[in-house]
């Protein structure tokens, strides 16, 4: 998704507070260890065109999930016309954001919903060179099947790598027809060296 030198501009620039509305740290609030920051607006350029341009095909994979699972909200085509409706239900604060681990940091089993509007999928961007720059750090995905245990899968990602992930739940084909799972993702534990990622989430917060 993203060249070297491009992962390097994201990463080298963590500290620039300026781009930032906000930074968390993760164990204040019992979400695991390590820090992320959420860029203000206005994004910086070229990630509000990679928000807009990677919008427009999911969101008809996000029509289609919805159709399937017997949800009456759909998307518009234009990523604009879907944040316009995030702000005028009171979700205004930009949600992409970069992540930052160190040695030991790991992020626990999450899902970024923010509000009532929420767009089914979202994308993240591994920054950082794996064997590199870090070791350990995977990205985790659960899924919590209906009376069954939950599955996982560990997803292996390249410096500029992108995955496209379930935010809340997906449908899946049962022998009853389709049924929702709900899916969470994290990060496991970091053995050494710094990960960075640039997290691209749809819908804005409260």
């Amino acid at each position: 998704m993203l060249d070297g030198a491009t992962c390097r501009a994201y990463a080298g620039a963590y500290d620039d507070q300026a781009r930032y509305r906000s930074r968390v740290v993760m164990e204040r609030h019992g979400f695991g260890r390590g820090e992320y920051r959420y860029f203000a607006y206005p994004l910086p350029e070229g990630l509000a065109a990679l928000r807009a341009a990677l919008y427009k095909p999911l969101a008809r994979i996000a029509n289609g999930w919805h159709e399937a699972m017997g949800l009456g909200a759909r998307f518009p085509a234009r990523h604009a016309e879907f944040l316009a409706r995030c702000h005028a239900a009171g979700q205004e604060r930009p949600t992409p954001l970069i992540l930052r681990y160190g040695e030991g940091d790991y992020n626990c089993l999450h899902q970024d919903l923010y509000g009532a509007h929420v767009f089914p999928l979202q994308v993240a961007v591994l920054l950082s060179r794996p064997g590199e720059d870090f070791t350990g750090g995977e990205f985790v995905l659960t899924e919590q099947r209906p009376r069954m245990q939950s599955r996982v899968e560990v997803v292996g990602l390249g410096q500029g790598d992108a995955v496209i992930f379930p935010v809340n739940q997906r449908p899946v084909n049962g022998t009853r027809g389709v049924y929702r799972v709900a899916m969470r993702h994290g990060v496991s534990r970091l053995r050494s060296g710094q990960r960075h990622t640039l997290g691209i989430i749809f819908h804005d917060a409260e």
